[in-house]
């Protein structure tokens, strides 16, 4: 059986013991990884790996001696308790010993738990989950977490009340960093907050953010959009000194400028625009965006744009000429853009 979207993100959080094999997979093996994490976690509790209740079987053994999956599922602990047998970095190579223990489970036996990288639709590992009438198989996809997603990461950290401003605030934090980073961060927050009984503020989180993408970037993005291109060089260099790659900064431009010409191309208007946004804008950010969005106009946006991909392209490619250089130029070229 396949699984998606919410239904997906209620198994997860708490799955069927019922179910006998679940399947992960994906192209990011750091997603994939915590929400593998998350699911033995649940699974199991948080006793059952010093209650050696977890097995775990590397996918090159399975291959090699296919009957070592179904004694070790059948195997029993010396605690009582939900058992797991994981299986990483599984291929399609380990779908005849899945397969094989799937048909020889009774009850009482382990919960079968596969964590692979990108499958294709004609996956054997994949069909055989998707086509079995009791396994699950669920395809972790790079998109950002949802808003029910990171509210349930911020209370399993402890974190109960939020802010309407601070939950903008995390969603488009959570759009930006990687599901690790992202994890660290909250954990952060959280030792920030022992002791406050106030809600989750904007301030709490600006306080914890990452240096580089929490001040770097965006004081280089609004020196970009404000037409301050007396700044942009000191900030840029400060951006280099934090180990902020082009590629990177490139990007949070980008998506800065995309926000914007969403806001301005609105029929009603870019104050319009930015009421439509989803996660919705408060405060100084949407003060700042609807200022913008104003002062660019769709079509000098437009423009920015068309620079802006040209350059990620050109950062990308194979050719020698230097990152840093190329986009100082657009990025310096863009600030002054919006002074004609």
């Amino acid at each position: 059986m396949k699984l998606g979207g919410r239904d997906a993100a209620r198994f997860l959080a708490r799955p069927d013991p019922a179910r006998p094999a679940i399947l992960l997979h994906g192209a990011d093996p750091t997603r994939v990884a915590l929400k593998r994490q998350d699911l033995v976690a649940a699974l199991i509790g948080p006793e059952g790996v010093a209650e050696m209740r977890l097995e775990r079987l590397s996918a090159a053994e399975v291959r090699r001696d296919p009957a070592s999956l179904a004694d070790t599922l059948r195997a029993r602990g010396f605690f009582g308790g939900q058992r797991a047998v994981l299986i990483e970095d599984a291929t399609d190579a380990t779908a005849p010993a899945c397969a094989a223990a799937l048909g020889d489970r009774a009850e009482g036996d382990a919960v079968l738990v596969v964590a692979a990288g990108a499958l294709g639709s004609k996956s054997a590992l994949r069909k055989l989950f998707e086509d079995h009438p009791a396994a699950v198989s669920i395809a972790v996809y790079d998109d950002p977490p949802s808003a029910d997603e990171v509210g349930a990461m911020l209370r399993a950290a402890g974190i109960i009340e939020v802010a309407p401003a601070a939950s903008a605030e995390m969603m488009a934090l959570a759009a930006v960093l990687d599901p690790g980073d992202l994890r660290q961060t909250i954990e952060k927050i959280a030792l920030y907050k022992i002791g406050d009984p106030m809600p989750l503020t904007p301030g709490d989180i600006a306080a914890c953010a990452p240096a580089a993408l929490g001040a770097d970037i965006d004081e280089a993005v609004d020196c970009v959009a404000d037409a301050r291109p007396e700044d942009l060089a000191r900030v840029l260099g400060r951006c280099a000194a934090q180990g902020v790659g082009p590629v990177a900064l490139c990007g949070g431009v980008t998506r800065h400028f995309r926000v914007l010409h969403a806001a301005a191309s609105d029929p009603g208007g870019a104050e319009a625009g930015v009421g439509r946004m989803r996660p919705p804008l408060f405060g100084v950010r949407r003060d700042r965006i609807l200022r913008q969005a104003r002062a660019w106009g769709p079509a000098r946006l437009e423009d920015a744009l068309a620079m802006l991909a040209d350059t990620e392209i050109a950062l990308r490619s194979t050719a020698r000429a230097p990152t840093q250089a190329s986009l100082e130029r657009t990025l310096l070229r863009l600030a002054m853009l919006n002074r004609r």
